[in-house]
Formats: structure tokens, sequence, C-alpha cells
């Protein structure tokens, strides 16, 4: 298993990497087979199969990740749409309320429409998406080890039950040294923090990552799904993979717009 994770880590890396560096309409492309996938996936937990709810979800999110390049305001609206439209289109008196169809369109849609935003169009968005990767990636490295070494009381037993307090501390740690690593990025982004208040919003970051990652536990555990589906090797699916760097993206888009 930890081969086939590892194989399939370095086959899909080179490509995302190159993606986030040219940025514009190569990264819009990634990022819409993502969050197109991720649709799939997400009517797959809830209604069991890929209906009209989880089409309209990822014809309008992929719409609102190119509208994004140019239009970030409307892209928002677009995926607010998709939501309303997948929501509607729910078959009715099946036991499962329309609201968890459109609200797909939102877990994925939104923080699709937030990397775009913070690669093109906020300052030093390469920094600001290679850091978010490097964040999210040393949260699970430090998460991992931790709850593996140490273990202790679990954080949320009915939501995961492998996620431990030592796990969180753990990844707040290793997420905060990123921080360091990151300041020496700085010529990539001219308005970035100091490199103390990098591994500050580093740790505050991995405990945002980790929220997102147990969210998408709490929705397979509520559908009695394992995996959202098996499209990567040793990885289950792609919103198994980026759960915590979407909760990560949209945080930090959201403090931006407030700024």
């Amino acid at each position: 298993m930890l081969r086939t994770r590892i194989l399939s880590a370095l086959v899909m890396a080179p490509p995302a990497l190159l993606a986030v560096w040219w940025g514009g309409v190569a990264f819009a492309v990634l990022v819409a087979v993502a969050v197109a996938v991720m649709c799939w996936e997400w009517d797959g937990i809830v209604s069991k199969r890929f209906g009209w709810p989880g089409r309209v979800s990822a014809i309008g999110c992929v719409l609102a990740v190119f509208v994004a390049l140019f239009q970030p305001d409307i892209a928002v609206l677009i995926v607010l749409a998709a939501a309303a439209a997948a929501a509607a289109l729910a078959p009715s008196g099946d036991g499962r309320p329309r609201l968890w169809a459109g609200t797909g369109a939102l877990y994925a849609g939104l923080p699709a429409v937030a990397l775009v935003w913070l690669r093109d169009e906020s300052a030093g968005g390469l920094f600001l998406v290679l850091w978010l990767m490097l964040l999210v990636w040393a949260t699970d490295i430090g998460a991992y080890a931790a709850g593996r070494t140490i273990g202790g009381p679990l954080l949320l037993p009915r939501v995961s039950p492998k996620k431990t307090w030592a796990g969180l501390i753990g990844g707040m740690v290793c997420a905060a040294l990123v921080g360091i690593p990151s300041a020496i990025l700085m010529p990539l982004a001219p308005d970035a923090m100091p490199w103390w208040g990098l591994c500050l919003g580093g740790a505050a970051l991995a405990v945002v990552a980790q929220a997102g990652d147990l969210s998408e536990s709490w929705v397979k555990r509520r559908w009695n799904v394992k995996d959202s589906s098996n499209i990567i090797p040793g990885h289950g699916g792609v919103l198994d993979r980026v759960d915590g760097l979407l909760a990560a993206a949209l945080a930090v888009a959201v403090v931006l717009q407030w700024q």
C-alpha cells in the first residue's frame, strides 16, 4: 500500500507542480479536472450514482474555474447557482435531503475558485499556492508521524477513529516549520509576511487543513463510505487527497479578501 501511494504521488506531482508554476490557463485546467472529479465523487457518496445533480455541479464548477481567471466574483455566483440547481434537480422521497446534493458544488467549487484567484489574481500568487501545498503536505506528514509514534486520545472518535490530539499538534508543529524555508521563497512574494509570521500562519492553517480532513471524514461516515472513490491508486479519491488543501485555500482567500 505504501509503495503504491508513493508511486501515485511521484506520477501526479510533476504535472501538478508544472501547472502551478505556469499558472493561467494551465493551472485552471488542472483545477477544472480536479473539481469535475470531486463533483462526480460527491454525487457518488450521497446518491450512489452520477446523476443530474452531480453533472450540473461539475459543469457549473468547471465553468466557474475558468471564469475565475478574469472575474472571480462572477465565478463565485456561478458556483452558488450550480449548487442551487443541483439541489433542485435532486430526486425527492429517497431519504436523501436535497441540501446534500447542492453542497457538493459548494464544497468543491468555492475552494477551486479560491485557488485560481490566489494563483493569478493575488500578489505573490505562485508563492501562496506553493506555500499552501507545502503546508498541507507538512501537516499530513506531521500528523501521521505524531499519531503513529505518540498515539494517545482520539481527536473526534465518532468522526475519525484514527486521528489523535497528538496528530493535530504534530501537524501544527510540522506546518509551522514550513514557514522557515518559505521565507527563503519571499522573492516570489514581495508582500509576504516575515518568517515568524509564516510559522504562526502555518500552524493556524494546519488546524484549518485538519478540519477540512475531518469534515470529509464526517461526510463519508455519514453516508457509510470508506473512500470518495478509487481513482488514485493507494490514495482513494481526489476528495480524499485534497480535503485539507480545499479548506486551507478557501480560508486564505477569505482572509485576503477581508484585508
